[in-house]
């Protein structure tokens, strides 16, 4: 079972002409002049980047001190500096919403800044991306017994059986990231599960994308969790500035960044923002399910030119400061 649906600010009401969730986003017909973003997340991100490239003027409005708040912190900064200066993003970071009204062919916006001053902006659309939540009401679970925790979400145990014997949950209706990808290997888990099989499921291996350009992917622990499990680690970076293929198609914005353990030099997390991330991200998900060492991927040979380099680079850079092209 799957299934998510927008999540909304209490109190304020979608009213499908002006003030609008990420599902009518995609279905509108009229470029917004000003499209006003409340949430700095992945969804609103990737939608007003769509509507910045087709000329909107975006502002984005976001409660925390940073975009992609759960991605790691030099991924949000970098980000945030190439929408702004690439699409002309305006960012409004720490600003509460207390309202939202639409008068006719206008929104307005009430919002409260970081001095507690209040602030209102206006545009033509206003676009509700505060999140998700799981797609449960009227579906009857009550009837069975199934039980669903404070967010809606149903309870599983392991190896994802609800509470009712024989009775799986999968995907968004449980915890964990709202990614099609881990409900399909939710899915599979199950199926094998139900056959007799063993599975397993590594959820810190499963990689996280937003699909702005460029592109953001990442996977493993972020260096602020790091940090908060005083885990001792090194940092390899690599600039996509300096990778041959990414100045041949002048894409040159962003990093690869690797997180390796500071004695065994395993591979703890890895993070991206640049051309081609979202598939560059998996040869990082194979090279953690194996425990590889940063050492191990920088002695692995990369073909000249392509952007994977980087991941190799970045390697390098973790391993012993040694990068080969910058």
């Amino acid at each position: 079972m799957t299934g998510s649906k927008p999540a909304s600010l209490p109190g304020i009401e979608i009213d499908k002409k002006r003030i609008i969730t990420s599902t009518e986003a995609l279905e509108m017909t009229e470029i917004p002049k000003h499209l006003i973003i409340i949430g700095g997340g992945v969804i609103g991100l990737e939608l007003g980047s769509v509507y910045g490239r087709l000329g909107s003027k975006v502002s984005v409005i976001e409660f925390m001190d940073r975009i992609i708040p759960g991605m790691d912190g030099a991924l949000s900064k970098e980000l945030q500096r190439v929408l702004k200066k690439n699409l002309g993003f305006e960012f409004y970071l720490k600003h509460k919403v207390t309202g939202v009204k639409s008068n006719g062919k206008e929104v307005s916006v009430s919002v409260l800044n970081a001095k507690d001053e209040k602030v209102e902006f206006k545009g033509d659309y206003c676009l509700m991306s505060v999140g998700r939540k799981p797609y449960t009401d009227n579906l009857g679970l009550e009837k069975i017994g199934l039980k669903v925790d404070n967010r809606g979400r149903i309870e599983t145990d392991d190896h994802l059986q609800t509470n009712v014997e024989g009775i799986y949950a999968i995907g968004d209706v449980v915890k964990g990231a709202m990614l099609a990808h881990k409900a399909e290997e939710e899915g599979v888990y199950v199926a094998e599960t139900m056959a007799g099989q063993k599975p397993h499921i590594n959820y810190n291996l499963i990689p996280g994308v937003v699909y702005t350009w460029p592109e953001v992917a990442a996977v493993g622990y972020t260096e602020e969790q790091l940090k908060e499990q005083g885990k001792k680690y090194k940092v390899g970076n690599f600039p996509f500035k300096a990778s041959g293929r990414a100045r041949a198609s002048m894409d040159t914005d962003g990093f690869v960044k690797v997180l390796a353990d500071e004695s065994t030099d395993e591979i703890l997390g890895v993070h991206m923002i640049g051309p081609r991330t979202a598939d560059m991200i998996a040869e990082a998900v194979v090279a953690m399910e194996y425990r590889a060492s940063a050492e191990d991927i920088s002695r692995m040979s990369h073909a000249h030119p392509t952007f994977t380099e980087s991941m190799k680079e970045a390697c390098l850079d973790a391993t012993a400061k040694r990068a080969l092209h910058i």
